[in-house]
Order: C-alpha cells, then sequence, then structure tokens
C-alpha cells in the first residue's frame, strides 16, 4: 500500500475497505489507493475482522459491504458507529439496490452513506471523500426508494428528544429538503443560489437546532415528520 514516503500528501484520507469477494475488496482498494488524498490502510473478508481492524487502526473512512460471514455489514456497522458508540468512526456502506431492507438496517446502525456496488470508480472516491469530510452521502435513488419507504419505523435519533423543524428558519428548511433529496452543499448552493460555505453553515445549525449527528439523520428527520415525501 502506498505511504507518504511515495508523495502522498501529509495527512491522506485513511480507509479501511471490507467486503468478503476478494476481487471486489481488492478493486475497491485498488482503485482508493491510487489517489494521492487516499490511503488504504487495511483490509477485512468478514465483519468480526473490519470491526477489529477498525477499533486498531481508527481509519477516517471503513467501506463495509453488508453481506459478509462471521458478522454481517449491519451488525459491524453498529458495533463501530452506533448510537452506544462514544467515538463512532464513519462507515461508508455499499450494496446493491435490492437490499433495501439490508441498508435501511444498517441506517440505523449508524452508517454514514450509502453507495451501490455498481457505482462508477469516480463514485466511489468522491463517495469517501464526502463521507470523511463529515458530509455524510445519500444517493438520490436509496433516499427516495429506501428511507421514504421505511421512515415511518424510524425512531427519533436522539432518545429522549423530540426535534422539531418548527425551530429552523425558512432557508433552513429549504436547504433541509434538498438534503433530504440527496444534494450534496455544492448543489444545494447552486440551486439557492448561495455559497458553499454559507451552506454549510446552514446544514451544521440544522443539525445543532435538532440535536441531530449527521445529514443521514437529517435526511430521516425530515421524511419522519413529513416535510419530505416520496411524492415531494
Amino acid at each position: 500500500m502506498s505511504s507518504t514516503a511515495t508523495g502522498r500528501a501529509c495527512d491522506p484520507v485513511r480507509v479501511l475497505v471490507a467486503d468478503d469477494q476478494a476481487l471486489i475488496r481488492t478493486g475497491f482498494a485498488t482503485i482508493l489507493d491510487a489517489q494521492a488524498d487516499l490511503e488504504v490502510v487495511g483490509e477485512a473478508g468478514d465483519g468480526r475482522a473490519a470491526v477489529e481492524l477498525a477499533r486498531r487502526l481508527r481509519p477516517d473512512v471503513v467501506v463495509m459491504d453488508i453481506r459478509m460471514p462471521v458478522l454481517d455489514g449491519i451488525d459491524a456497522t453498529r458495533a463501530l458507529a452506533g448510537p452506544e458508540v462514544a467515538d463512532p468512526l464513519k462507515v461508508l456502506v455499499v450494496t446493491t439496490f435490492n437490499l433495501d431492507v439490508l441498508v435501511y438496517d444498517a441506517l440505523r446502525a449508524g452508517a454514514s452513506g450509502f453507495l451501490l456496488k455498481d457505482a462508477l470508480p469516480a463514485e466511489l472516491i468522491a463517495a469517501v471523500r464526502i463521507v470523511a469530510a463529515g458530509d455524510a452521502l445519500l444517493a438520490p435513488a436509496v433516499t427516495r426508494a429506501l428511507i421514504g419507504r421505511h421512515a415511518t419505523k424510524l425512531r427519533t435519533p436522539a432518545p429522549g428528544s423530540t426535534p422539531r423543524t418548527d425551530s429552523l428558519t425558512p432557508r433552513e428548511v429549504e436547504v433541509l429538503r434538498l438534503v433530504a433529496a440527496g444534494c450534496s452543499n455544492a448543489e444545494i448552493a447552486t440551486q439557492l443560489l448561495l455559497s458553499y460555505e454559507t451552506v454549510k453553515t446552514h446544514v451544521s445549525r440544522i443539525l445543532m437546532k435538532l440535536d441531530l449527528r449527521d445529514r443521514v439523520q437529517a435526511v430521516v428527520h425530515a421524511y419522519r415528520t413529513g416535510l419530505v415525501t416520496t411524492d415531494t
């Protein structure tokens, strides 16, 4: 694997790839490790190995398959990023579209983003960068078909609290709707004619006001409260 000695940036995004299919795992690792700002620090072929390796290496992002032996990706995600984890890691779940129920479970387990397994290499690279930056990723197709379908089953992210959208300004509501539609900060900035930094500030305030951990929970909240529906 590459290192800073081979000309990388001083602080590359450190990635752990977990997939039980060696060909896919190696392919993901090769694609990511070829980027100057990314460094694959480990690979795992099952969920338990992924959890153990991630706890030891503390990567910036764990690329996690759902269906794996020994411990599946959902339980592995919960162990690394669940609500009971004091210092959660960022997990990017990769899946196939027809496994929507499993992805729903991964969402509740604390995943920071989702990507379809047939995504292009450039999309995988972008997804890792987005999740590493804290801008949790939800593919628009997954957002509508998965979260909209299961929104009524999801619990409030913060136990004991009841986040309310009426604490948001009209502009923040606009931003939240676009976040729930799967738009990135850059796309929101373009649509609302705002600067990228202004959008980031709005998103941060939304998360703070609603007591949400990340954009994934913001999307869930938007569907649960009826702010956004599958027909929106």
